[in-house]
């Protein structure tokens, strides 16, 4: 039986390492966490354009809903604005691409392709009576607190949007923290658990930024 030239046997252990260490770390990126810049200004001053932070990606795979307070990253809805006549105030959930096969194997998994994820602030849980009105946020009836706002913004729904409704179950209701340069929840309707990818975990740059991100400024 003839063996294997040791130069190709090298190289194809060299490249059945190569092949490892990718699955290896496209694995720990879906289930467990990943980098990530911000790229937009909805979620400032909390956070900034280029700033780097890390993704706690542990809670998709234990299908495990965030906390009220917590940053989220989820896909971006199909649909992102709606007419009178589209809007269902009783089944107030986003709309979302149906991904299979291949195409959610590059999109999902890969991450690659047309894809686009937002980052927001989870405002209510499931169950909870959500109204906007008078520029404040109120659940279940009280005013919410929301020290993370900069002085003087207010919560308004342009347009047509929801602004009263209850949040379904296994679902949240997001926004981004600058309210006024922000397409959310407001315009398209809740997060299923299913569609959120992430929470923030920490912000990793800048360094004098280096940490968790609280509820708070």
């Amino acid at each position: 039986m003839n063996k294997l030239d040791p130069k190709i046997k090298n190289a194809l252990e060299w490249i059945g390492c190569f092949i490892i260490a990718i699955v290896v770390t496209l694995l720990i990126k879906f289930y467990i966490g990943t980098p990530t810049v911000v790229k937009q200004i909805s979620m400032y001053p909390t956070l900034q354009q280029d700033q780097r932070l890390w993704l706690n990606r542990w809670g998709r795979t234990t299908h495990t809903l965030p906390k009220r307070g917590e940053i989220i990253t989820f896909e971006e809805p199909s649909k992102i604005s709606y007419s009178e006549s589209e809007i269902d105030i009783k089944n107030p959930v986003a709309k979302f691409y149906e991904r299979t096969g291949w195409d959610w194997f590059v999109s999902e998994f890969l991450e690659m392709g047309d894809k686009r994820s937002y980052i927001k602030r989870v405002i209510a849980l499931p169950g909870e009576h959500v109204k906007i009105e008078n520029g404040k946020v109120y659940i279940d009836g009280e005013e919410l607190v929301e020290d993370y706002l900069q002085p003087g913004i207010v919560t308004d729904v342009i347009g047509v949007g929801f602004s009263d409704f209850v949040v379904p179950e296994n679902c949240v209701f997001a926004m981004g923290d600058n309210r006024n340069h922000s397409t959310d929840c407001r315009s398209f309707g809740c997060i299923p658990l299913e569609k959120i990818e992430s929470t923030v975990a920490f912000r990793f740059w800048p360094l004098d930024k280096f940490g968790g991100i609280d509820a708070v400024k």
